[in-house]
């Protein structure tokens, strides 16, 4: 069995981020390290091969500057090769290019049964990439996945959702995202850090995968404006004289809660 796993790599959530003042773009030219939520994603993939008794765990991903950092410590986990796409030209590029851009990688690395990404990224939050790879893909796509198991050709997921959670069946090969959960992610260890150093990273830019406009050309969307939230406003305090219930229940009712 072999699976592909989508690997966002983003500026070091411990540095404070600080944004482009000309397009309002987080900028990326400090360390970059890879996404925890997609460490669920490596972790469910090489769980999922070493249940099929063979197999192998691939990556794709899209960052700036040739940036191999992120991908190194999911190498390091026990994936065998990326593909990293890296073009200036794609500064600017929306969800939608993103989609496409890692759908490339996807095919230039030959397919395979699985496609795993996380539900949204810590740095973009759109929640649109994977269902937009599999549409360019033309497969299938289960969402919000908190656990898989496969059976034949078939993957069977719990999908969650505010209810609890719906039981899906779905054919193979298809594009999955999974949450924060699914898996407990390994340690690399220190052999398997030294490993990752020779393992195989295939440096593409979007020329090499065909795929046109793409950066601002593009995009379909841009940020207009970026402004602080406001602070959050008091609550109303109630102390209790004897009648502080109804208080209670009279602000429930106009919250129409009640």
């Amino acid at each position: 069995m072999n699976v592909i796993v989508c690997v966002k790599q983003i500026p070091d959530p411990a540095v404070p981020g600080a944004l482009d003042g000309g397009t309002n773009t987080l900028k990326r030219d400090g360390k970059i390290v890879i996404d925890d939520s997609d460490m669920y994603g490596v972790e469910m993939a090489l769980q999922l091969v070493d249940a099929a008794g063979g197999g192998e765990v691939s990556l794709v991903s899209m960052a700036p500057n040739n940036e191999t950092s992120g991908l190194r410590t999911a190498l390091a986990m026990g994936a065998v090769k990326a593909v990293l796409v890296s073009d200036p030209a794609l500064q600017g590029s929306d969800a939608l290019t993103t989609a496409k851009v890692l759908a490339g990688a996807v095919q230039r690395l030959g397919g395979a049964d699985l496609i795993i990404a996380a539900t949204e990224s810590s740095d973009g939050y759109t929640g649109t990439v994977p269902e937009q790879i599999a549409e360019v893909l033309g497969l299938p796509s289960v969402t919000f996945a908190k656990k898989i198991s496969i059976d034949g050709s078939t993957i069977k997921a719990e999908r969650q959702t505010e209810a609890g959670y719906d039981e899906v069946t779905c054919p193979m090969p298809a594009v999955i995202s999974v949450t924060a959960g699914v898996v407990e992610p390994r340690y690399p260890s220190f052999k398997g850090i030294m490993a990752a150093k020779s393992k195989p990273v295939d440096e593409v830019t979007a020329g090499d995968l065909g795929i046109n406009p793409v950066g601002w050309a593009g995009a379909g969307q841009k940020i207009s404006k970026v402004a602080e939230a406001e602070a959050r406003q008091a609550g109303e305090i109630i102390e209790d004289d004897g009648e502080a219930f109804s208080k209670i229940v009279g602000f429930l009712e106009n919250l129409k809660v009640i």
